[in-house]
């Protein structure tokens, strides 16, 4: 049985409003399970509650040819201009891969507007890609997006029944001056997490062969459906650039480079990290500058959205001792962290055209923020990007994020 998501809560308490929800995030991720759950919790409370998946043909082609026909697998509520009179209990109809739908706004818009108050429909979808171009209408103030990623470090421990190590996490962030006992425990669960990732059944999976065996799938299988689905023409390419991209995790993308490197021009190595970025498997960072002649701003940052993912492109699965990309992989981590944290809008990164650089700006706008340099080690350590960075940025606080702390450093996990 798998753990209840951070995000459940806020979905269930959702489920009571006029709004539809939409529930997406990359494959694989636990969207559909996330919408059993909700659909067991619906019917232990009495409510009308049905369970449709456009992944089966057969409900998929007759809802194609009609919104009402979804009525043939479902209750239908009573529509409240013309049947006023009627039961007007509310039903829920939940809704799998509504993305395979040729108008998917179509079918929530003429529902909602038909049905009012009567109807629920809480869906899933697998990539804001698809989302994004099939979504016709905007559906304003009709619906409500929830974003599902891979599990996060709190989330890994409690997908693996380490409870005592989450009530540990949790006062670590707590309180400054916190010395916890489980501190090599919690060490090593993280060096586990920053290999493997948060794929739901790659945590769950017990041995290392298992949990390579099932990233390789995600890349093989899953990752293809999204590179076919966005129809993509030259999926070589496509898995060159992610694997190109996850060796440079961290660092500036220059799309002149790339496309020189797989012999593609710039347009097409912008629309597959288009795709790439709708699909939720990378994010572009941007940079934070205030002085336009002394600070770059052209290029981005790349990150992964899981480091499980970004490893199985590189089949790098070694312990974290032995790596010499472990920076690379923390750096990763306290992306993945402020992002969870702040949203990804405000996190931008600083470099200058004399060399300075600051990992993480988290942008509170009228140049104030919280600066955050990343590095694995807090031994001799030298501040010569923070000083440069503080006498520029006075309101900006700064900090300096290690997997092992020492003074003057801060332990990553208390982030």
């Amino acid at each position: 049985m798998y753990s209840l998501r951070k995000l459940y809560p806020e979905i269930t308490a959702h489920a009571d409003k006029k709004e539809f929800t939409v529930i997406t995030g990359a494959r694989q991720v636990g969207k559909t399970t996330l919408l059993r759950q909700l659909y067991l919790d619906l019917k232990s409370k009495g409510e009308k509650v049905f369970f449709l998946s456009f992944e089966d043909p057969e409900i998929l082609k007759e809802t194609n040819l009609h919104p009402e026909n979804i009525f043939k697998f479902s209750e239908r509520p009573a529509n409240p201009l013309t049947e006023a009179g009627k039961d007007s209990a509310r039903v829920f109809i939940l809704i799998d891969e509504i993305q395979y739908l040729r108008d998917p706004s179509g079918l929530m818009k003429y529902l909602f507007d038909t049905y009012l108050e009567n109807l629920k429909l809480i869906v899933t979808g697998s990539s804001a890609f698809y989302l994004d171009t099939r979504f016709k209408d905007s559906l304003a103030g009709r619906k409500r997006i929830y974003l599902l990623e891979t599990l996060d470090f709190e989330e890994f421990l409690q997908f693996r029944k380490m409870d005592a190590l989450v009530n540990e996490l949790k006062l670590i962030r707590a309180q400054n001056d916190y010395i916890s006992a489980y501190s090599r425990v919690l060490t090593d669960a993280f060096g586990e997490f920053l290999v493997w990732g948060g794929y739901p059944a790659v945590v769950l999976e017990n041995d290392a062969p298992g949990k390579r065996a099932l990233l390789t799938e995600l890349r093989n299988s899953f990752l293809r459906k999204d590179i076919s689905e966005a129809g993509i023409a030259n999926e070589n390419a496509f898995f060159h650039l992610m694997m190109l991209l996850a060796g440079q995790t961290g660092n500036l993308v220059n799309k002149s480079e790339l496309s020189s490197t797989l012999h593609i021009d710039i347009k097409t190595v912008e629309n597959y990290l288009f795709v790439m970025q709708k699909c939720f498997h990378i994010e572009l960072v941007k940079p934070f500058f205030n002085n336009l002649r002394k600070e770059l701003v052209k290029m981005p940052k790349v990150f992964f959205n899981d480091n499980g993912l970004r490893n199985v492109l590189l089949n790098r699965f070694m312990a974290l001792d032995g790596r010499d990309d472990k920076g690379a992989l923390l750096e990763n981590y306290v992306f993945q962290r402020l992002a969870s944290i702040h949203g990804r809008e405000p996190i931008t990164f600083w470099r200058t055209t004399a060399g300075h650089e600051i990992d993480f700006i988290v942008n509170y706008g009228d140049l104030s923020g919280h600066a955050y340099e990343v590095k694995f080690s807090g031994k001799n350590l030298k501040d010569r990007n923070m000083k440069p960075f503080h006498s520029h940025y006075p309101k900006i606080e700064t900090t300096m994020l290690t997997f092992e702390p020492e003074k003057d450093t801060t332990w990553v996990l208390k982030l």
